[in-house]
């Protein structure tokens, strides 16, 4: 199955802390490869309505943010990304934490969309690996070589959500996760004030 998204190499790579990837095995348990498959397809389908919307761009960021919330394990996809750090941190912080993560996502990646070339991704099928699914599909662009990105899918949740996005072999939240380290770095590992600088 083909679904219509407008992508471009330099954005896609920045999609990849999108509240979709991270290394950890996730249990499974009823999910099959057709579900992981619907799943990626309603997801790009989704993103390419609001991309073809003509909104504003806080609308737009507005809308991506449901759509993380919707198709991906956010909270799981904070911890992962907060890494270390959240070992000391309390539960009121973490909350915090995935709240503000979930905006800090939407607003870093809803805003390239719009810089999209016209392109598509295309479902090439799925497979079992360890206790998720992976959905293989292939980005064809305009005027790039096509490349392979990779869904990683799990019903941890109790329902389908994407955890891991992987782009020509690159696992994309170690990006995110070192990003986001390197704020708490420059704030002297005060995560309050991270939280706050998220908002």
């Amino acid at each position: 199955m083909m679904t219509d998204l407008t992508f471009s190499r330099r954005s896609i790579m920045a999609l990849g802390g999108a509240g979709m990837v991270a290394a950890l095995p996730l249990p499974s348990f009823a999910l099959t490869g057709s579900e992981a498959e619907g799943l990626v397809n309603s997801a790009v389908a989704d993103i390419n309505g609001v991309i073809q919307s003509g909104a504003t761009v806080n609308s737009m960021v507005n809308s991506f943010k449901g759509i993380f919330e919707r198709y991906s394990d956010t909270p799981y996809v904070a911890a992962y990304a907060l890494g270390n750090d959240g070992r000391s941190a309390s539960d009121a912080q973490k909350r915090a934490f995935s709240d503000v993560f979930g905006n800090y996502l939407a607003n870093k990646y809803g805003r390239r969309f719009n810089e999209f070339a016209g392109g598509e991704i295309q479902v090439q099928g799925s497979k079992t690996v360890n206790s998720f699914i992976e959905v293989n599909t292939v980005a064809v662009l305009r005027n790039t070589s096509p490349f392979q990105v990779d869904f990683h899918v799990s019903d941890r949740p109790g329902r389908p959500v994407f955890f891991n996005l992987i782009i020509e072999g690159i696992n994309m939240l170690l990006s995110e996760r070192s990003e986001i380290g390197a704020m708490l770095d420059a704030r002297g590992g005060d995560l309050d004030a991270l939280i706050r600088d998220l908002v």
